[in-house]
């Protein structure tokens, strides 16, 4: 089965909005639904979204006030689940939480769930990401077990069984790894392209981006082993110091201020035992 529907929380995207939403209408295999939720934008994005749900009933506007600043991996996913509540279809096979800033071949959705009954096993999958900046196409690297956020399929019963996502900066993570301690598989599909129009952690700067990645990972509960590891490594990658002093002082912050990790010790465990499974070259999620 193939049934799915989609959610996009939105703001001020009036420039590539219109991009995501004729990529769905031309979509070989349409969603049942797809809730848009607009979080306060003060451009045009609204209208965009109200004239596309005027001609086609399974696009469904939700509007909110302005919210103020963004907060990352806070703000986003309430405005997510806001949308999850405005579903009126229930027996989706997958649910989608797509970006709204992104475009894809007419084909991409039908490939995806190819994958999905080819491995029964999968729980979780998305295409790579494709950044574009500056005419130029820069493809996202990560571990192949992880996803973006920006392009999230869950099988339903892996969405149930993770128990939906978790509203803090770290969620596009610990869904994954939590769905890996329960069994599922989760995977980018390499051949499987999407463009971001608006580059990953742009909204936040550099530096800003760089500090709610470090933040994510602490509260995430990374092994501080895996964490010094994982800054000596992005000292070679762009933003390079000021990228690797950022994502340090994201995680410290961590400690020094309190901030609660995520309240799953056995999947903090898990997560732990793969980092240095991974640190000291045995199989993990990471490799």
């Amino acid at each position: 089965m193939s049934d799915y529907v989609i959610i996009t929380p939105v703001k001020d995207e009036e420039k590539y909005i219109e991009l995501t939403i004729k990529s769905v209408i031309n979509q070989t295999i349409r969603p049942l639904q797809w809730i848009i939720v607009d979080d306060g934008s003060i451009d045009k994005t609204r209208e965009i979204i109200e004239g596309y749900s005027r001609q086609h009933t399974w696009i469904k506007g939700v509007y909110g006030g302005n919210r103020g600043p963004r907060k990352p991996g806070v703000r986003h996913i309430k405005a997510f689940y806001e949308g999850h509540s405005r579903l009126d279809c229930t027996t989706w096979d997958f649910i989608v939480k797509l970006d709204g800033d992104l475009s894809f071949n007419d084909d991409y959705f039908e490939r995806c769930f190819a994958y999905f009954r080819e491995n029964q096993k999968l729980g979780i999958g998305g295409g790579v990401i494709l950044n574009v900046a500056k005419n130029t196409l820069i493809p996202e690297k990560h571990p192949l077990f992880h996803v973006r956020g920006a392009t999230k399929i869950y099988r339903r019963e892996c969405w149930y069984a993770i128990g939906g996502l978790v509203i803090a900066p770290c969620y596009d993570t610990l869904d994954e790894v939590k769905a890996n301690m329960l069994g599922y598989e989760t995977q980018s599909f390499p051949d499987l392209m999407i463009l971001h129009h608006r580059y990953t952690g742009s909204a936040y700067g550099k530096w800003g981006n760089s500090v709610k990645n470090g933040l994510g990972d602490y509260i995430s509960g990374y092994h501080p082993l895996f964490m010094m590891a994982k800054c000596i490594k992005r000292i070679v990658q762009k933003p390079y110091i000021l990228g690797v002093l950022g994502l340090f002082y994201g995680y410290i912050s961590g400690y020094i201020k309190g901030i609660q990790k995520v309240d799953d010790k056995p999947l903090i465990a898990y997560l732990r035992e793969q980092q240095l499974r991974c640190l000291m070259l045995r199989k993990s999620i990471w490799r």
